[in-house]
């Protein structure tokens, strides 16, 4: 099953450990106050032989009546994948709301979305299958030198319990004004979970002086890969490549899209 995963792996993604899957069949454990669905149901579809041809990871929120398919694999073989999409449908039939790919960090199951280049098999299956799709925004990569100049520091920098990793904080007159989560894994791969400055501090050079300090920081401990991703803006922004243009400046090239996918039933 590991190896299914790891054979669309994208640059920077930590592999799939055992332990990585282990934790991910037990499933999510959100802040308090958060919504906690039913454990992640894992489904292989196996030849004759008994090898594995495909994996696909689904639950539900009873609650809200809304169902996830959260990662597929099958080689992008279409038969395979159009096989394992129809069994997490059937076992979501209660489910008026079924959603796919749907955002979050780069981790060891998935980039936080489906990669639509690098994954067409898997996106004409769901559109196949009564998915509609939509662009949510585009993954980055970055090679990290062990030699990367360290920044001047302007964050504190504090322990993140969810998502894991450290939180870096500027602060003006007391008041956090900007800050960055990242996380390094013992792979060397490592994430920017996000990165945001308060509108009032904008085109002050925050950005970037933050984002060098946070890369210097996964460097020191070891991180040879930075990936992120940029999600698109729900609504048209006055200046759309503020973003880019950072990330460009630290040396981050875009991958490929990712996508996300509805299915409503009557």
């Amino acid at each position: 099953m590991r190896e299914l995963i790891d054979a669309d792996r994208l640059p920077g993604q930590p592999s799939c450990t055992p332990e990585r899957l282990a934790a991910a069949r037990r499933g999510l454990v959100p802040p308090a106050g958060w919504a906690v669905p039913a454990r992640p149901q894992i489904s292989v579809l196996a030849s004759a032989g008994n090898r594995p041809q495909g994996v696909i990871a689904y639950l539900s929120w009873v609650d809200v009546h809304t169902g996830l398919i959260c990662w597929l694999y099958a080689h992008e073989e279409p038969s395979a994948l159009r096989v394992l999409i129809g069994h997490a449908l059937a076992e979501l039939a209660p489910c008026p709301l079924i959603e796919a790919f749907v955002g979050g960090p780069p981790g060891p199951l998935g980039p936080g979305g489906l990669p639509r280049a690098r994954r067409g098999a898997t996106h004409d299956a769901l559109l196949c299958s009564g998915f509609t799709g939509r662009r949510q925004g585009c993954y980055l990569y970055c090679a990290l030198s062990a030699e990367f100049a360290p920044a001047k520091p302007v964050a504190d920098v504090v322990p993140c319990d969810f998502p894991p990793g450290q939180r870096l904080i500027v602060r003006e007159a007391a008041e956090p004004v900007a800050e960055a989560v990242v996380s390094v894994g013992p792979d060397g791969t490592a994430t920017v979970y996000w990165i945001e400055t308060l509108p009032t501090h904008r085109h002050r050079g925050l950005g970037h002086k933050l984002l060098g300090q946070a890369l210097a920081l996964l460097a020191e401990q070891g991180a040879t890969e930075v990936a992120l991703v940029v999600d698109d803006p729900p609504h048209p922004v006055h200046d759309s490549q503020a973003a880019p243009r950072l990330f460009d400046s630290f040396g981050f090239t875009s991958v490929d899209e990712l996508w996300t996918y509805q299915c409503r039933r009557p």
